[in-house]
């Protein structure tokens, strides 16, 4: 559940290109990234860590977003999983399990995180916004959900020099997951092929 609620919640942050003024304060610049469409594709480190703020998993893969509605997130290490977006579903693979799970793309996905990915509401009526100072080179903003039962108490979004670099979330559950983005490509050219999911010869299929 916590990796669905920072997904849908990464895609309406990295579905802008960056190019707000740096003279803007912090939350400015997230208020134009959120008012904004693109593709993009970067690379990531997602690091889950327990209550006592042990790292206790790191894994790597790329991300690819195409407005409205599209995108994949692609684990590569340690493990292979992916997550497809299109057509108003979202198909979730996991290669070790050879299961597909399939959901609409709707507020099933993580309440109001999955919203912002419509680009439809603003944040501000979702989210109280709070500057945190800077740390690890990064301006932090976090956002603290204004409905209790969103399943997440906060989260941190990362900028450096007017980009987004990182992104902290903690779910209800004392669950912390943390994720930093290198090599962000604006507007690329992606190919269609890319959101498209047939699931695998063999593999469980499970559709909500």
């Amino acid at each position: 559940m916590l990796i669905k609620l920072l997904l849908t919640l990464i895609v309406a942050i990295l579905s802008a290109p960056l190019c707000s003024a740096l003279e803007q304060t912090p939350i400015a610049q997230l208020k134009t990234i959120l008012h904004k469409s693109t593709s993009l594709s970067a690379s990531f480190k997602q690091t889950n860590l327990d209550k006592s703020g042990r790292a206790v998993q790191s894994s790597y893969g790329k991300f690819y977003l195409s407005r409205p509605g599209k995108f994949r997130w692609n684990y590569e290490k340690p493990f292979v999983q992916e997550i497809v977006s299109n057509g108003g579903k979202v198909w979730f693979y996991d290669a070790d399990l050879e299961q597909v799970t399939v959901k609409k793309l709707d507020d099933s996905l993580g309440s109001t995180p999955a919203l912002l990915l419509t680009g439809q509401i603003n944040v501000e009526e979702k989210f109280d916004l709070a500057e945190q100072g800077s740390d690890e080179g990064m301006d932090w903003i976090k956002l603290s959900p204004k409905n209790e039962d969103s399943g997440f108490k906060y989260i941190l979004i990362g900028l450096s020099n007017g980009e987004l670099s990182g992104m902290e979330l903690s779910d209800n559950f004392g669950q912390l997951t943390r994720i930093y983005f290198s090599d962000i490509k604006l507007n690329p050219t992606l190919n269609d092929s890319l959101f498209s999911f047939k699931p695998p010869k063999g593999a469980d299929i499970f559709e909500n």
